[in-house]
């Protein structure tokens, strides 16, 4: 296990990609159930800029699967159970554990085309599909303050939500937290009109070598619509074909139990670190190591998931 953990260390510092990353951090917060009265959960999720290209993700998510990559290099297709026989990753080397996410999936965007793929995996395999809804936004002249930058309002109606940004046109990047792009700066603020979901820009760092995520080229291309039954196809594939990388769907929880609705988008859409350069927030979350410290006990040290029934998107008809 010590060498084990020698190597994840290695391979959180040093990555797979070896480009610089310009990493945007974003405190989200997130309404888990439109139903009853509950607190608002709390993480952190990244927007990674490499040149044209963007990755969004948590950093939850980006702690997790590095470690899963590590593990799968070392022939681990299996962890260790819990009390109560829940699959549970080892202690990251800090001695804390990988905290749950609304976002168990990952966004990959090209500014040039503008392009979005919405990913996610299923063991080692990945199912995708390529966002086909034009975004079309309504801009404000008006400008305002927000985190020490001049910025203005754009609004749009996008997957059953109105959602209205907060872009500055000083950082000019085209994009923003999860789908969304196509404004003048990159969004600094954004949240929906039913309050349940808020991103809010933090701070900016770089990091020389991160561990990023990619589309592989034998993932099976999907579209929005069919997304559902194409993850259903590649899972039952997988367990007819006995393969033994299905043993880590207990960390994705796509479908089991209800929870691939945690953060679904409409039609069952799936769910919602990189460097290891410590950021010193005053208070604020690790944003680096995955430990927010504002998360409610509902995560209990479950590794899985919030139990959100709130999707982010509730409709395919924009």
């Amino acid at each position: 296990m010590k060498k084990l953990l020698i190597l994840i260390l290695m391979f959180f510092f040093f990555g797979k990609v070896f480009s610089q990353t310009e990493r945007y951090i974003y405190q989200t917060e997130v309404n888990p159930d439109t139903i009853n009265l509950v607190n608002m959960k709390v993480e952190n999720t990244f927007l990674d800029i490499k040149g044209n290209q963007s990755l969004f993700i948590s950093e939850s998510k980006l702690l997790r699967d590095s470690l899963t990559t590590v593990l799968r290099q070392q022939g681990i297709t299996e962890t260790k159970k819990s009390k109560k026989d829940k699959s549970e990753f080892p202690k990251l080397p800090n001695g804390k554990s990988i905290q749950p996410t609304f976002f168990d999936y990952f966004i990959t965007k090209n500014r040039d085309d503008k392009s979005v793929n919405f990913v996610e995996s299923i063991g080692s395999k990945q199912v995708y599909y390529q966002e086909d809804r034009k975004m079309i936004w309504e801009v404000s002249p008006q400008v305002s303050d927000f985190n020490n930058y001049k910025v203005q309002k754009a609004i749009m109606k996008f997957g059953g939500r109105t959602w209205t940004a907060l872009f500055t046109p000083d950082i000019k990047i085209s994009d923003g937290p999860y789908k969304f792009l196509g404004l003048p700066g990159l969004i600094l603020k954004l949240e929906d009109d039913k309050g349940d979901y808020r991103f809010s820009f933090v701070k900016k760092i770089n990091i020389e070598k991160a561990f990023s995520e990619s589309i592989k080229q034998d993932a099976r291309k999907s579209t929005r619509i069919n997304f559902q039954g194409d993850k259903a196809s590649v899972r039952m594939e997988m367990v007819n074909n006995k393969d033994p990388e299905i043993n880590f769907d207990s960390f994705n929880r796509m479908n089991n139990n209800g929870s691939g609705r945690m953060n679904n988008g409409f039609g069952g859409q799936g769910q919602q670190p990189g460097g290891m350069q410590n950021g010193d927030m005053g208070g604020q979350p690790d944003m680096q190591m995955g430990n927010p410290s504002q998360q409610s006990s509902a995560s209990h040290g479950n590794t899985m998931n919030f139990g959100n029934t709130n999707p982010i998107e509730l409709s395919n008809k924009y």
